[in-house]
């Protein structure tokens, strides 16, 4: 499974810009610059930090000295706000809602066996990346924060 590129990119080149300014190197960052850094398409960036900007995570100028920068503090800014801000929610099951994913003998919706199982593995990326901020990524705090599973009796 695996996370939009919309997603995946804009995360990366969130990171390259809290990066910047973690260094020392505030200020303005141009779309140019982050797209020679992260090897982006320009383009592509610049659809995705239209759809940051008008979430509040970043801020923009134009003209000369223009560019971006974040509108928050990188510890205050949780991953999941970076992949609502450019994707659609994760979707780890076909089901639309509770009305189920398959038809059942009466031909009224119904869940299938693995429904709950699917649902809950997208609640586990949720909070995964909800606990995870851009502060996080930028400081090497990610390895290791993923849980270890129990294991398994045998029957």
């Amino acid at each position: 499974m695996q996370l939009s590129t919309r997603a995946r990119y804009a995360v990366m080149a969130m990171a390259e810009l809290a990066g910047r300014e973690a260094a020392g190197r505030s200020g303005r960052v141009t779309l140019a610059e982050l797209a020679a850094s992260q090897q982006l398409s320009l383009c592509y960036l610049e659809q995705l930090f239209a759809a940051l900007r008008r979430a509040g995570l970043v801020m923009s100028a134009r003209g000369p000295g223009g560019g971006y920068w974040l509108n928050r503090p990188v510890g205050a800014l949780p991953l999941t706000e970076i992949v609502d801000a450019v994707d659609k929610p994760i979707r780890t099951t076909r089901c639309t809602g509770d009305a189920g994913c398959m038809r059942g003998a009466n031909g009224r919706p119904a869940r299938c066996r693995t429904h709950d199982l699917w649902s809950e593995l997208g609640q586990q990326i949720r909070l995964f990346l909800d606990g995870i901020s851009l502060a996080d990524v930028v400081e090497g705090r990610v390895a290791g924060r993923a849980s270890r599973p129990r294991v398994l009796e045998e029957t």
